[in-house]
């Protein structure tokens, strides 16, 4: 640069403004930008692009799977709890159906039961009320034969005549059902 300087001083003109640069450097360093910039242009940035529309296209499509993937859940979430509803409901529906089932059974038992009671307590009574008259006759035949063989000893003859004993036998009971219910009163 000193050179050119000097140079131009000798020959009388005037020294090349460092502001302004030289025409030829500037056409060669276009020519250069020109041919690097159709490089850029045809070969880099259509890959650029290509990889720029691939990539726009694998996130649209993550997030159209995502948005997918979400309403899925979302329906079975849906579904999940409807199911869920639905099988409370039912468990709720079986519970009640049992305890009217085992109220019922309950009601069926003790009805069972009364009336096994019933009949029990009924054949007792009447087991009871035989037993009773067994007794009846078997008092009244021997408090018979025994007011016969008193009455006998009383009287002092044999009362072994049927018809007769019968009449003192029941004329003696008379007496006695009569004594126990003026007692009674």
């Amino acid at each position: 640069m000193n050179q050119l300087i000097i140079s131009a001083a000798v020959e009388g003109e005037e020294p090349p403004s460092p502001l302004l640069p030289n025409i030829w450097e500037m056409g060669v360093v276009l020519v250069g930008f020109a041919v690097l910039l159709y490089i850029v242009v045809k070969f880099i940035v259509p890959m650029f692009e290509k990889t720029f529309a691939e990539r726009a296209e694998a996130i649209e499509g993550g997030i159209a799977k995502a948005e997918k993937a979400q309403a899925e859940a979302s329906a079975a979430l849906e579904e999940y709890k409807q199911q869920l509803t639905d099988a409370r409901a039912e468990a709720n529906r079986i519970r009640e159906e049992a305890r009217a089932e085992g109220a019922q059974i309950l009601a069926d038992l003790k009805e069972k039961a009364a009336a096994e009671s019933a009949r029990i307590t009924a054949h007792a009574h009447a087991q009871i009320e035989s037993e009773r008259q067994a007794a009846v006759v078997s008092l009244r035949a021997e408090v018979g034969t025994l007011a016969t063989s008193l009455a006998s000893r009383i009287v002092g003859e044999s009362l072994s005549d049927d018809a007769r004993a019968a009449r003192v036998v029941d004329r003696f009971l008379a007496d006695l059902e009569n004594q126990n219910a003026g007692a009674a009163q």
